[in-house]
């Protein structure tokens, strides 16, 4: 960054501002749960499942979550299934258990009271440097930017900064912007109002200036060049996997389900079966589905061509239309999932598996994709599969 703007604020001129963009927050904040008080762990919680999630999803999560772990030692003390089914559907699913963990810390390290000072705030598992400063500035009130996309764009427009936000280095120099101009006296209030302004009026995309309270401090305003604000370099596309699903009912119209590993994505949680096939395999099975030929859901007519290479060691008749399909993004991945219908011609067991009545479905602990699946799967249970 060549020229770093905000140095040439004046004292008047950054009283000024903070005094118009916190007139206007009190005015125009946003209701929610988690402001309702400063305490440090509510707003700890906030902002955890904040992260990669909107604001309108969050709020009924958020009264849930504080009705089962009401304190920290709730949440230390938490059985793991039991917190991640509270937790399932909100995805990124580590967050959770870093919120035990820190909860175990905050427990044995500190007397069971939420650290109040940034460097201890830091030491907590799964919390950065933004939740730091959302934290000590809302919960403490000390004078910590809360950086997160929010307030680069904000920032970013503001002082025409064309660092590169997906840079960790960029955080530096975003820092230094926002203490400049962050108001000693109500540090929380300021960086909510960041949040505010970047999630309904300074947004990525047609930012409603004529709108916002501060567009006479704006240099992007000012030029004309909102657009070109915050710079930000393309994202590495996920890659693309795919799929089998295996939606297999016993006699006793029990589903099995599989647990995934103790590590890696989705660790722990429970799933149908899924089989990693190629690109050119995945579009051959899709091809398989005729949608309009219910007469292919017979016993007589499934796919024995098709049955060997669909979890083959296991004594399952799959139809041979599949039930359609699901697709879910995760940061790095693009999973495209086929869903097939099979019944278990006798009893067998797999390692890491369960049986279980769509009944008692609630009891396990479904990722995203799996949740997908079952509705998927729920559609096509109005079609007699004569089995």
């Amino acid at each position: 960054m060549k020229n770093e703007t905000w140095q040439g604020w004046t004292e008047a001129e950054i009283a000024s501002f903070q005094g118009i963009f916190l007139n206007w927050y009190h005015q125009e904040k946003r209701n929610l749960p988690w402001r309702a008080n400063t305490n440090p762990y509510n707003i700890w919680i906030s902002e955890i499942m904040l992260q990669q999630t909107r604001v309108d999803t969050v709020i009924a999560y958020f009264y849930r979550f504080m009705e089962e772990f009401p304190t920290i030692k709730d949440l230390a003390e938490a059985d793991e299934q039991k917190l991640l089914k509270v937790w399932e559907g909100l995805g990124y699913y580590s967050r959770a258990r870093n919120l035990k963990v820190a909860a175990q810390q905050i427990m044995e390290d500190f007397d069971g009271e939420f650290p109040e000072t940034p460097d201890e705030i830091s030491t907590l598992k799964g919390i950065g440097p933004y939740t730091t400063g959302a934290i000590s500035s809302i919960s403490f009130g000390l004078p910590e930017p809360a950086i997160d996309g929010n307030i680069q764009r904000v920032v970013s427009r503001l002082f025409e900064i064309d660092a590169d936000i997906t840079k960790a280095s960029s955080r530096k120099i975003f820092d230094a912007a926002t203490r400049t101009i962050l108001s000693p006296e109500q540090p929380g209030e300021m960086n909510q109002a960041f949040m505010d302004l970047g999630s309904s009026i300074c947004t990525p995309t047609s930012p409603k200036c004529e709108l916002c309270p501060i567009q006479n401090f704006c240099l992007a305003y000012k030029n004309d060049r909102q657009t070109e604000f915050p710079v930000k370099s393309k994202k590495i596309k996920p890659k693309d996997v795919y799929y089998l699903a295996g939606a297999i009912e016993n006699s006793k119209e029990e589903f099995l389900l599989m647990q995934r590993p103790e590590t890696g994505l989705l660790a722990k949680m429970w799933q149908f079966p899924l089989q990693e096939i190629s690109k050119e395999e995945y579009e051959e099975f899709q091809k398989t589905w005729q949608k309009e030929d219910n007469d292919q859901l017979t016993l007589d007519l499934v796919a024995e061509d098709l049955s060997p290479r669909i979890f083959d060691e296991w004594p399952v008749v799959w139809q041979k239309r599949h039930f359609g399909e699901i697709r879910h993004v995760f940061s790095h991945l693009r999973w495209h999932v086929l869903l097939f219908y099979g019944r278990a011609t006798k009893n067998f067991t797999v390692e890491n598996s369960r049986w279980a009545t769509q009944e008692q479905f609630e009891h396990f602990v479904f990722p995203k994709p799996q949740q997908k699946l079952v509705e998927q799967f729920n559609k096509n249970q109005k079609v007699d599969k004569h089995f």
